[in-house]
Parts: C-alpha cells; structure tokens; sequence
C-alpha cells in the first residue's frame, strides 16, 4: 500500500526550509509581501482545522471557484491534509459549467472567491435546493450577503480563526489527519476545459502528482534560491503540478497574471528566475519585442533583425555540433560536426556582439536574472523556440494532459534537444501505433499510448466514457499524434480528433498550418477547417492595430476599424501573408494550402472560443461561426 502523500510531503518539506521564502503576493497597495514555508505550514494547520470545525469529513468533495491567490495553495493543502477532495475551476468559466461542474462533482461544500461568483453559483434563494447535499460555503473575500437560508456562508478568515480554536482543544488533530491519508486516496478531480463536449472530471490521486515530483527533479534544478513567477489558472493541471514541484524543491512562487504590462512590471519587482507558461504567452513576449523595435525603426531595428538572424542562424549550428537537434531520420555525428564547427565558430563573435547589444536589454527586461522558462498546454511554435534560443534564453517545452496530472515529459534543462518535448519521464511506459494498432519506428506518425501510476483513476461517474481511453491494464490513449526521434526524445504534431479529412480523402493536420500563419504579425488567432470539403479555408482574427497602421501607410479611407475587414486590399494582404507563409516550399503538400479565409473582428475568448490554457475550443467555434465557414465554400 502507497503511504506518502502530498500533505506528508509538505510536512517534511517545512522541516527543512522553514526559513525560506515560500510565496510573493501582493498586498492592497499593490507590493509584493511574502511568506516562509514555517509560515505557510502555520496556515494550512489552521485552515485544515477549520474544515474541521465546520463539519467537512475524509472523503467530502469541496468546489474551489477562485483565480490565482495564495491562499488557493493554503486551501488546497489543507483539505488534502484531511483526506477530502477538491474540485478547482477558475473564475473565468461560464455560469452553466461552474454548475454542472459543483452537481456533477458532488460537492457538499464549495468556495467561492468573492460575492459576484456566490451570486453566479447561487444567485437567489430557491437556488440553493438545486444542492441537496450543500453543507457549507467559504468566501474568500467578502461578508456573507444573507439570502441563502440556513445555509452557512463562512469567511476565509473565519475558517482560519475557527481552525486556531479548533488545534486548542485538539492539537494533535491536524498531524493525526495527515498521518490518516494514503497514496492512492482521491486528491482531486480535475474537469477537463470541454474542447468537446460536457467536461468530464479526472480522478487523480495523491500518488498521480508525487510520481512526477521524483522524476522531474532529474530533469529540472531549482532549489531556495529560486523564484517562480506564476501566471497561468492554478486550477489548471499543469500550473498546479508546477506549484508542487516549486515547493518539492524548496522554491518560491511570485504570483502575477498573463497580461502584458502586468507581468513585465512584476518581473522588473520579483526577478524571477523561472517561469512557465502555455505557447501563446510567449508568443507575445515574442510578438511584444517586435512591435516595440518595429516603432522605433532606423538603425536600432536593422541591428535587431540582423542579431536575431545571427542569433538564429548561431543557435541552429550549436545544436548540430552539440546533437541538440531533433534526429527524426539517423544522423551521422561526424559529419554534423564537420559540416558545424566552422560556420559555428564563425558566428560566434557575432553572438557574442549580438548579446550585448541587443539581447542583454531584451533580459533586463523580464528582471535579469531569468534563467529557465517552460512552455505547456500545447504546441510551441517553432520560431518563436528559435526566437528565444536566438536571444539566449533558455526555453523548454513539455508536455502532459490532465488525465496523466499532468506532465509526461519535458527537455532536460541540462541537454534540451529542441523541436521535441523531450524525453517521457522516466518509467513512463509508451506505445507508438498506428491506425491499424501497429507499433511504429522513429520518425513514424502513430498514437501515443502511456502507463504510469500517474495517470487518472477514471473520470468521476463517467465508466464508459473512461473506458474510451482507459484499458483495464492501465493503458491511456492520449489521443495525440507523435513522432519520436532516434534519441528517444518525441513531438506532437497533433490530435486525432483535430485530423480535417478533405472530400478527395486528404488526412491534414491543422496544428501545423496554425502555427505556421500566426508568424504573420498581422493574424493573432487562426482556425483552420475543411472537414468533407474539397479544401482547406480559415477563419482568421487580424491584429486590428497593425491593419489600421497599413491602411493610413496605403491611404485606405474608413471611420469604423471593422470597415477595414470587408475593404479587398485588407483581405489580399491576408491572402499574400498566408499564401507566404504555408506553401510547397515551407514544406506544405497543395492540399495543405488555405484557399479562401474569412476575417472575423471579435478575437477569440477563454471560456467560450478557447479553453483556459488558450487551446482553440473547434466545436464551439465550428458552432458559433456555421455562416461564416459555410460562406467560404459557396
């Protein structure tokens, strides 16, 4: 029987960083204060044994509606150190999934982060009925604004002055429930963003998350002296493995959000030294730092182009010479490293000139101590990995889902081979098939079949649905497409279900010609469709401040930006960008060509068009835009 859990793993982890800082967070004014590990720990303990004082038993499921804050951690530690189960959601979820997500999970209690999200859970008093089993709600933040029965709303601060009483009269109580837990018990039930039909809850365990933490130690170094900014959902799987492999290490978290000045400006505060983050984010740094030197101009924005070609160009013989290069067909190291060390060398000089001119500023910018920072939750565009390698700025990708908890692998920090997501975490089972159930070779397309004590028990009161993808002998079915190379490490080039089959037959996966057309600083958001027609078309979401700034360069005439979109020399730059960018020669077949686009003026949004980690949402957008895509083959 598995005996360590998270709760237990925290515990000894106080013991030996007490002292150090755990958490940054800011305070009303806006600055950043923190706390230690001994001081966290306090708060859990006092926490938990507020749970306790209001009645929430080992096996109770707790809703936990809230957006990042330190006190998320607190919470979630607290109730695993008791043996319950929470059900985490962000509050940028629609009212409808926050409750199905509360009566399909079956929470007898939930939290809520504010008095606007009770009101979306509960919005007037028939409404706590549709709750049966309701004991209890937590706020956060806010007073109780009455209007809910006998049912009791509590403060957080409440819960931790219960809590403080509570350890008075039994002061053993919080170790003793920790002492209770085991490895195989519930932690969390984790509902999938829906990027097709209902969510579906995935059970993980303890054991799910504590699997990955003694393998990623192996493959990531960070320690006390290191700083974590944290800017994705903490409900999400991914940023909330992160957190525990911050505290499995005995870093800190600094908590920021994912919007531009925002985050600049807190890194210049924090410093950080790590951070991850989905594609899209730093796609924006990327698209950022263009757009600045694209106003300044003259020679400032020569040299920028200049050392990032250099730096490009550097970066790609560095990984021949090094064999940091994806080998998806044998390579042959002598003569990489003949036909690399002298144009290496070569270029060198110039790197280094590079750096000091122009990428030193570029790292002053994100706090200048930055050394690692870590992209998941879909594919990194190849030239925004270039970009960063470009600049020095060590980026590694990895990969997970929430029903593996979720990280499968990563680059190694001391050996990143880029163009992969790395190697899987050691004793990760693997199968590579094909569409015939065939294993397949390196540099062969197939699906990634896993198995690890990480992967989820099933999804919560969904039996055939688990089924689907979970076989009696614990082999997941990812639903993604890889390729491994010779070395062992892997990419995704897509999902099975995102496969667009044209009327002549043509299998195409959109991912790729995706990541391809957003190079173009005039396309922000891009959906690729096709599905039984004779091509490819897309609908395209422009950057609406660059089409106004080309439409006064080629005197265009218009009182409304959204004019712009149905002006034909608008639509042919469209065209020309794409056409540029996906064509035989950057390696596209004709059929994987985007013929006709449709220019829509509303960007795509998390929580409708896109999930929390900013995947693209197709079924939903196929829905809301049916008219728009239909007109692109009429």
């Amino acid at each position: 029987m598995a005996t360590e859990t998270l709760p237990r793993r925290f515990k000894a982890l106080v013991d030996e960083y007490s002292s150090v800082p755990v958490q940054y967070f800011k305070d009303e004014n806006g600055d950043f204060q923190s706390i230690t590990y001994g001081q966290m720990y306090s708060l859990v303990e006092q926490t938990a044994g507020g749970l306790l004082d209001i009645g929430v038993e080992r096996g109770d499921h707790l809703g936990l509606i809230s957006d990042n804050r330190a006190e998320w951690l607190h919470l979630d530690l607290a109730i695993l150190s008791i043996g319950a189960v929470d059900i985490p959601r962000g509050n940028d979820s629609t009212t409808e999934e926050i409750q199905y997500i509360l009566h399909h999970g079956d929470c007898r209690y939930f939290v809520a982060e504010n008095i606007k999200q009770l009101h979306r859970i509960l919005p007037d008093k028939d409404a706590v009925g549709e709750y049966p089993e309701l004991k209890g709600i937590i706020l956060f933040e806010g007073e109780d604004p009455g209007g809910h029965g006998d049912l009791p709303v509590y403060t957080f601060s409440e819960i931790k002055q219960r809590g403080a009483k509570y350890l008075e009269q039994a002061p053993q109580a919080f170790e003793s429930e920790i002492e209770k837990g085991d490895g195989d018990d519930l932690a969390t039930i984790i509902y999938t963003s829906g990027t097709t039909g209902k969510p579906k809850g995935v059970m993980l365990t303890h054991i799910s998350f504590l699997f990955q933490l003694d393998r990623v130690k192996g493959v990531l170094y960070l320690g006390p002296a290191d700083i974590f900014l944290s800017v994705l959902p903490i409900w999400h799987s991914f940023e909330r493995a992160v957190e525990y492999v911050v505290l499995n290490n005995g870093a800190s978290i600094a908590y920021s959000k994912p919007i531009g000045r925002i985050m600049l400006d807190d890194m210049q505060a924090i410093r950080p030294t790590w951070m991850t983050s989905v594609p899209r984010i730093w796609e924006g740094i990327r698209s950022a730092v263009y757009r600045n030197i694209n106003k300044d101009g003259g020679i400032k924005k020569t040299l920028f182009y200049f050392f990032v070609n250099i730096g490009e160009l550097h970066a790609g013989f560095f990984n021949i010479l090094f064999g940091r290069q994806a080998q998806f067909t044998v390579r042959n190291r002598v003569i990489d490293i003949v036909l690399s060390v002298l144009p290496f060398a070569v270029l060198t000089p110039l790197k280094l000139l590079g750096n000091a001119l122009v990428f030193r500023k570029i790292k002053a910018k994100i706090g200048g101590r930055f050394k690692v920072g870590v992209s998941g939750g879909g594919a990194l565009p190849a030239y925004v990995d270039r970009f960063f390698q470009a600049a020095g700025i060590l980026l590694l990708e990895g990969y997970g889902l929430t029903e593996t908890a979720p990280i499968l692998s990563v680059r190694e920090q001391l050996n990143p081979v880029y163009g992969t997501v790395g190697p899987l975490l050691r004793d990760v089972e693997y199968r590579l098939l094909d569409s015939e159930g065939n294993s397949v070779s390196p540099g062969e397309k197939g699906v990634l079949y896993v198995r690890s004590p990480q992967v989820m028990k099933g999804y919560y009161k969904m039996p055939e649905e688990t089924k689907k993808v979970l076989s009696e002998d614990g082999w997941l079915n990812t639903g993604d497409l890889a390729v491994f190379t010779h070395t062992g490490e892997f990419t995704i080039i897509g999902r099975v279900k995102e496969t667009i089959v044209l009327l002549g037959g043509e299998n195409i996966e959109p991912a790729p010609i995706e990541e391809m057309i957003t190079q173009s600083s005039y396309i922000d958001q891009v959906m690729v469709v096709g599905q039984d027609k004779k091509y490819l078309g897309a609908l395209v979401v422009p950057n609406m401040e660059l089409l106004e700034e080309y439409a006064v360069e080629q005197h265009i005439s218009y009182i409304e930006a959204e004019e712009l979109l149905e002006h034909e020399e608008i639509q042919e730059l469209i065209r020309e960008e794409i056409l540029a960018l996906v064509n035989q020669k950057t390696g596209f077949k004709l059929y994987e060509q985007v013929f006709r686009t449709t220019l829509l003026a509303r960007p795509f949004e998390v929580g409708k068009e896109l999930t929390p980690s900013l995947k693209l949402r197709r079924n939903v957008i196929a829905d809301i835009y049916k008219q728009e895509i239909e007109s692109l083959y009429h």
